[in-house]
């Protein structure tokens, strides 16, 4: 690589990363604005609003519900997602392809689309709108990510390993729990990390089957409705911030079990 096209992929990344972090840079500081209208100029500032976000028992209730819905919904799909990854993984069967297409198709089927479906299909199971029934849609929702993730880090799984546990005797479960599960807790970190921003985040499946209390991406849109102000702002920046912070934790995690497994 010659050095003009070394300065030239340097500044396309930097004009894509300048892309990408100019708006939230603009999100965050029209959250310090002292007024309660979005534009330029910043006259003068205050913490008023992010103070406000913590003080607002509606907001922190929200957001500790959505965590609540994101959490429990992406233990599902880590369980289920581990059971598939490991059943289709390194062996040949009929209809493995056919169960792998349905598996993976809740991801591809667009939101609203994919909504409608849960809705419909809640009422026909007897599933009253509300957290129970977001669970579960996101659940579902998030298993083909856990499921591709996980089948990933299956297949540098080195054969001899489980083979070498079970010429010792040990049965499959214990292989699976001595063997394969600390293989897989990097990827399993990752995915559940993943699914958990998925779920947080949100919106046209918590939307139609939400119920009364509704998650934090259905109270932001909400409070859209009534105009753009500082509150939105500051209310995005502190999930944003959160956010950054789970994902290093989770990055850090990874390298450090990664680096603990290659010992």
């Amino acid at each position: 690589m010659t050095r003009h096209t070394r300065i030239l992929m340097s500044c396309i990344y930097w004009a894509f990363a300048l892309y990408l972090l100019l708006p939230l840079a603009l999100m965050m500081l029209m959250g310090f604005k002292d007024a309660r209208f979005i534009g330029f100029p910043i006259t003068s500032w205050t913490l008023d609003w992010y103070i406000g976000v913590f003080a607002d028992r509606q907001v922190m209730f929200t957001f500790g519900y959505s965590t609540l819905i994101a959490i429990l919904s992406t233990a599902i799909a880590l369980v289920v997602g581990t059971w598939i990854a490991v059943t289709l993984t390194g062996r040949a069967f009929f209809g493995r392809a056919v169960i792998l297409g349905l598996t993976l198709l809740p991801a591809v089927i667009p939101g609203v689309i994919s909504a409608i479906a849960f809705r419909i299909y809640a009422r026909v199971l007897g599933i009253e709108p509300g957290m129970w029934a977001i669970i579960w849609s996101h659940a579902v929702h998030n298993v083909p990510f856990v499921v591709l993730v996980v089948m990933a880090r299956l297949s540098t799984l080195p054969r001899s390993q489980a083979e070498a546990a079970r010429d010792l005797g040990a049965d499959p479960l214990v292989v699976f729990f001595r063997i394969t599960m600390p293989y897989l807790t990097p990827a399993m970190i990752g995915a559940g990390v993943f699914c958990m921003l998925l779920s947080f985040d949100d919106f046209v499946r918590s939307y139609f089957l939400g119920g009364y209390d509704p998650t934090l991406p259905v109270l932001i849109f909400a409070k859209l409705r009534s105009g753009m102000s500082p509150e939105v702002n500051a209310i995005s920046t502190v999930v944003l911030v959160l956010t950054a912070v789970l994902g290093i934790w989770a990055e850090r995690s990874m390298r450090r079990i990664k680096k603990q497994a290659n010992r």
